[in-house]
């Protein structure tokens, strides 16, 4: 979940077609229905900006790449 990433919620903005300030609020409502649950969602190191830098993630040989959690 993007906290304080503007440009994370800007891609996940364009990835859904809804706006910036909607994804905001949105993960305004979820959080706390997560953390409810006991559920934390761990930070990764990777970083995709745009969908097409997701595209190319997901078309990587998953068998190598690795994402090590934030702070590693």
């Amino acid at each position: 979940m993007p906290l304080r990433k503007l440009a994370a919620q800007e891609l996940l903005g364009q990835l859904f077609g809804i706006t910036t300030m909607t994804v905001s609020r949105v993960i305004r409502e979820i959080r706390p229905l997560l953390e409810a649950q006991d559920h934390r969602v761990t930070p990764s190191t990777a970083r995709f900006r745009t969908p097409t830098d997701i595209a190319v993630y997901l078309d990587y040989d998953a068998t190598t790449a690795e994402i090590k959690p934030a702070g590693y």
